[in-house]
């Protein structure tokens, strides 16, 4: 029996295993433009979506969602489904990332980027494999070196608190093609975030800082927006 194929039944197909909804260079050049990538995770998929839905309001279009609590594959996986609906510009991506098998998880259940917190050569080839970007966390210029030649094309300076801008701005001399995220310390104040991007950071990620406590115990998504809105409005400031 011969099958034959449609366009729409190819599409759908893609749409079964995965095929990722955005690019390499989309992500990378989102995370660019931006230069913001907030860092969240929450346990409740109901407070998840609505901040997702928040950020992507304020103009945020790459999140990360850390892999930090029991089934928070399964989190992630909702997160995807209802960004591709209700925020279809977002970006998802995975963070708190190891061992391949997890990034190879995450993957499949349509992460765009995986970050982690050090530099793991198995999730490389895994992402490579996929073309997915690969963020590790690294922090000496040697990590970020090897990191480099395994295709990684955004380095994650971590703890961006412990090592400074000094860091970054040390690392950028030498390696000037380097494209760094910084994450760890960063707040969504002038003062840290021209320190940051003066140094040469690409972008930052930012976890508590962008979503405190208070607003979302009492589930102000108004004022998550607002807070990401002011951010990327300073980061535009800093880098005119």
């Amino acid at each position: 029996m011969v099958v034959s194929f449609s366009i729409k039944n190819i599409i759908d197909l893609n749409h079964k295993i995965n095929i990722m909804r955005f690019s390499k260079i989309q992500v990378i050049a989102t995370m660019q433009e931006t230069g913001i990538v907030p860092v969240f995770y929450n346990a409740n998929v109901g407070i998840a979506k609505n901040v997702v839905k928040a950020c992507y309001e304020g103009g945020i279009r790459a999140f990360e969602f850390t892999n930090r609590g029991d089934f928070a594959h399964e989190v992630f996986g909702e997160l995807v489904k209802f960004a591709a609906k209700e925020c279809p510009d977002m970006i998802m991506g995975v963070g708190s990332i190891v061992d391949a098998s997890t990034a190879a998880l995450y993957i499949q259940l349509g992460a765009n980027f995986i970050v982690g917190p050090l530099f793991n050569p198995d999730i490389a080839k895994i992402a490579n494999r996929r073309l997915v970007p690969y963020t590790p966390g690294c922090g000496s210029v040697s990590e970020v070196g090897f990191a480099q030649e395994a295709g990684c094309d955004i380095c994650k300076v971590f703890p961006g608190d412990v090592l400074g801008a000094a860091f970054v701005k040390g690392l950028k001399a030498p390696m000037p093609w380097s494209n760094i995220m910084v994450t760890g310390g960063v707040k969504p104040e002038e003062e840290n975030l021209k320190a940051w991007f003066k140094a040469g950071a690409t972008c930052v990620g930012m976890g508590s800082n962008l979503f405190p406590a208070d607003l979302i115990k009492s589930g102000d998504w108004a004022g998550i927006t607002k807070l990401c809105k002011d951010t990327i409005d300073i980061v535009k400031k800093i880098r005119k």
